[in-house]
């Protein structure tokens, strides 16, 4: 796709009109969409358009007991990003439920109940936060509705306060598990008739508390699995045994595609405790949610699973010569370094670059290298599945609940309602646990063992060598300045395999979701712009990291940008900010992305103001442009992702023998409405923390198809000693924007500001990450 014409759509007023409009008419736009299915089969962006749609029906998110106790159904994966505590606070909140006596259940998996389930994209606040506060005003008038007809008055003379409704002339009160049966019968009402609270009314939501930045903040309710995860009382997916449970690992295909030519697991049952092996199918290149294929051990502990498939002597089919099997990461590298000098696909053009380049009185070029990285959560995937009378159970840490219930049901061969998935509390995710490839691996074993759970686990060198990795990248990029050092011409190639080529033949070029991740949205207002994708092979599977290809484009196109500002002579902050131009909005579709995460471009426009905004904030929190001391330096990179917008400034110090200290980061960051900012500060402390591991250290090389890293001690990840000394989150207030992504945004401009940081602290400039030892003295 070429974009010929680059003009940028203004719309400000417009936009906020629109969204303050549909805060004032909520009652007539809500009782438009009373017909879930209807709303969900029209819309065309945002919750509506995700398989499923969304559930705004108080009976199926809020259950009151006689004794008061309210439980609220938890829809998404719980991994430590706190949307079980966010969620839920937001339906409690808007309820006027007493915090102590709520209580959260997690969803099974149930699409066509619960709505979208799928926890990725950052989106899970965004597109549920309006259907829990509507199902959750729902039942606090039901509850009125239940008072008033006990009082026989009208309901407008009764109120709903903390966990009790009261009768405003008279004073009487009664409780909510008091009115909870009667409250149940009534049918619930229409959206026509809701009233969500005010800002005033709120005793939560947007609401922070401790100690943030040196001052103390109000209360606000504890984290719903903070305690039982501190004492080892909370449940992952590691955690649950049945009883009768066996045991299993997989011996699976070294090289991605490979297959199983023969095996003798003579040696393995002589293991005491394995009871049999069984053979994995896999189904090669592509494998979408499916397993690579392999010889799985059954035992009666994992150790002795373990054990076993050390002993199993398997001969592997390595596939045609040329393909996978001889995969290696620096040969690789090259030939998309050689393919980048060289025209790709257009994917953006505005201008005549080639004549800006040529005409410019300096150009600047350089070539970025991001490698392959697994997710590596904590919890390595696992599962435990259990096979009887043509069903199947199971329990798992997965991000996509309705994924894994149809691949257990195909891998059965049973329909999807013959299947119940447990999701379990997930010990991080980053994207790998949306792939449920492992819980359909226990399915497999499951079958031979009628009635029998199976716990399926993987090792972390499982996980590190058989992941869906990030995609490894080369960016290389061109400006050309005139004699002022202000860019006339920007041209950008990128090379990446897509993530596409899991579920079809690999199209060698991203797809346009991959593009608008940060590459085509470019925001830099520059006369001559062409943007181009060479083509790039898949010979792993590829799949979703935490903000995804975000990573390499901030990376790519914050370095540079800072490259230029060097090369010219100017102050990196005045030079960016000149680069984006004044505050304007640019609308998605004029920059060729169709996609913009899904939602609304007209009410999620790319937003420069915004993106000044960050940019001032956090380099006036870091005291920008101040004296520092011999190796020491501020690095300054900003990014616009999942429609929200994250400034950060590293304050670093490099001393003579190439020794990295990271003294400070101060990060700004516009979601637009903030339900739960304490949240949404430990999301971007922890992106701030694997930002720092994405630069400094992580990365996964291939050599003839193999992963040659396995565990921590090859596969690094950061430290304490790596961490900054002082995080400080400067959460910018902006309640009148559409509410944005909090979990994936922070992470992007992390490499590049610290890349930058070490440049200002010591000359040196990283254009290949992991950074590594290249500021050995």
């Amino acid at each position: 796709m070429s974009r010929s014409d680059d003009k940028l759509l203004l719309a400000n007023v417009s936009r906020r009109g629109l969204l303050k409009g549909m805060a004032g008419a909520s009652a007539l736009l809500l009782a438009a969409r009373w017909d879930l299915g209807l709303a969900n089969e029209m819309a065309q962006f945002g919750a509506g358009a995700m398989p499923g749609g969304w559930v705004d029906n108080p009976n199926v998110f809020i259950h009151i007991e006689s004794d008061g106790i309210v439980t609220i159904i938890n829809n998404r994966a719980e991994m430590g990003q706190g949307i079980r505590t966010s969620l839920v606070m937001v339906a409690a909140d808007e309820l006027g439920a007493d915090w102590d006596q709520v209580r959260a259940e997690q969803a099974d998996a149930d699409q066509d109940k619960y709505g979208n389930q799928n926890t990725d994209g950052s989106r899970s606040m965004r597109h549920w936060y309006q259907p829990m506060r509507r199902a959750a005003a729902a039942a606090r008038l039901m509850l009125e509705q239940a008072a008033a007809n006990e009082w026989d008055v009208p309901v407008h003379e009764v109120k709903a306060g903390i966990h009790k409704v009261v009768h405003q002339p008279s004073g009487r009160e009664l409780g909510f598990g008091d009115l909870a049966k009667a409250a149940r019968e009534l049918e619930v009402p229409g959206r026509d008739a809701l009233v969500l609270k005010s800002d005033s009314e709120l005793r939560f939501i947007g609401r922070e508390s401790g100690l943030i930045n040196g001052e103390l903040k109000s209360a606000h309710p504890r984290a719903i699995d903070g305690e039982d995860i501190v004492t080892g009382k909370a449940v992952f997916g590691a955690d649950v045994d049945l009883e009768d449970t066996l045991y299993a690992v997989v011996a699976r295909p070294p090289v991605y595609g490979a297959k199983v030519k023969s095996v003798d697991d003579s040696e393995a049952l002589k293991v005491p405790g394995v009871k049999k092996t069984v053979r994995i199918e896999g189904t090669g290149q592509p494998a979408a949610f499916n397993p690579l294929g392999g010889v799985a051990v059954v035992a009666t502990n994992t150790w002795a699973a373990m054990e076993g498939r050390k002993a199993l002597n398997i001969e592997w089919d390595m596939g045609p010569a040329g393909d996978n099997a001889d995969y290696t990461s620096d040969a690789y590298r090259e030939s998309l370094e050689k393919a980048a000098q060289s025209p790709g696909k257009v994917i953006r053009q505005r201008g005549d670059v080639e004549k800006a380049l040529k005409d410019a009185d300096q150009r600047v070029s350089a070539t970025y290298y991001m490698p392959h990285m697994a997710q590596a959560p904590m919890e390595p995937p696992v599962a435990v599945v259990r096979v009887q009378d043509g069903k199947a159970e199971a329990w798992a840490p997965v991000q996509n609940p309705r994924a894994t219930r149809e691949g257990i049901a195909g891998v059965l061969g049973v329909d999807k309602e013959n299947v119940t998935v447990h999701q379990t509390l997930l010990g991080g995710a980053f994207g790998r646990k949306s792939k449920p490839d492992f819980v359909n691996e226990a399915a497999q074993v499951a079958k031979e063992f009628e009635g029998q759970p199976i716990k399926l686990q993987w090792s972390r060198e499982d996980d590190i060598q058989h992941s869906y990795f990030h995609a490894v990248s080369v960016d290389h990029l061109e400006a050309g300045l005139d004699g002022e050092g202000k860019a006339t011409s920007w041209r950008h190639r990128t090379l990446s395999p897509s993530i596409s080529s899991l579920f079809s033949p690999d199209p060698k070029h991203k797809a346009e979701f991959e593009l608008g991740m940060g590459f085509n949205t470019m925001p830099f207002s520059i006369p001559a712009i062409r943007l181009e994708n060479p083509p790039a092979p898949a010979h792993v599977r590829i799949g979703w990291f935490r903000s995804v290809y975000n990573l390499p484009h901030a990376w790519a196109i914050q370095s540079f940008a800072h490259e230029m500002a060097v090369a010219a002579g100017k102050d990196h902050r005045d030079y960016v900010l000149d680069l984006l131009g004044s505050g304007r909005e640019i609308h998605n579709l004029t920059v060729g992305d169709g996609w913009n995460y899904g939602e609304d471009p007209d009410l999620y426009p790319i937003d420069t103001a915004r993106m000044r905004r960050v940019i001032e904030r956090a380099t006036e929190e870091a005291g920008w442009g101040r004296e520092t001391t011999k190796g020491r330096g501020l690095g300054l990179a900003f990014h616009h992702s999942f429609v929200s917008y994250t400034a950060i400034v590293f304050d670093v110090e490099v001393d003579d023998g190439g020794e990295l200290t990271i003294h400070r980061a101060d990060i700004a960051f516009d979601c637009g409405p903030q339900a739960n900012p304490e949240r949404i500060r430990s999301q971007l402390e922890g992106s701030c923390v694997m930002g720092i591991g994405v630069a400094l250290k992580s990365e996964v090389t291939f050599k003839d198809g193999v992963a040659q890293q396995g565990n921590f001690d090859s596969y690094l990840i950061p430290r304490m000693s790596d961490a900054p000394k002082v995080v400080r989150v400067h959460l910018i207030d902006n309640p009148d924007d559409a509410m944005g992504g909090a979990g994936e945004p922070g992470l992007p401009p992390v490499a590049p500001a610290l890349c930058n940081a070490i440049y200002a602290a010591s000359g040196k400039r990283i254009r290949r990450l992991p950074v590594g030892n290249q500021l050995g003295g």
